[in-house]
């Protein structure tokens, strides 16, 4: 694998990764969240865990790519902290649909006059 297609396979997986909790009721994609034996929406704080989980999967298979191409470079909290915010940024999109984006009964979209 070359560098080029390794830093475009992890940016694909980062936005998917960071979109996920937000778009799926099932925590990490894969079990169903109950409260009092009947499936239910799952709660912030755990589409915000997620996320983070992601991040560091994300991130340690970037370091993995890193390594296997050649020498990993040791970095310090600034990069892990603005790692974190670009991550965040990518999964706006997931977020938007899922707190911000209004659906009416009728079906209808909610247009902006």
């Amino acid at each position: 694998m070359n560098q080029t297609l390794a830093v475009w396979l992890l940016i694909a997986l980062a936005a998917i990764s960071a979109n996920l909790p937000f778009l799926n009721e099932r925590v990490f994609a894969l079990f169903t969240w109950r409260q009092g034996g009947a499936a239910a929406a799952k709660p912030f704080w755990l589409r915000m865990l997620e996320l983070l989980v992601f991040y560091v999967v994300v991130g340690l298979i970037g370091f993995a790519f890193e390594s296997a191409l050649g020498n990993p470079f040791p970095q310090g909290w600034q990069f892990y902290a603005i790692g974190l915010c670009l991550f965040l940024v990518l999964g706006f999109p997931g977020f938007v649909l899922r707190y911000l984006y209004k659906r009416h009964p009728s079906g209808k979209r909610n247009e902006v006059s």
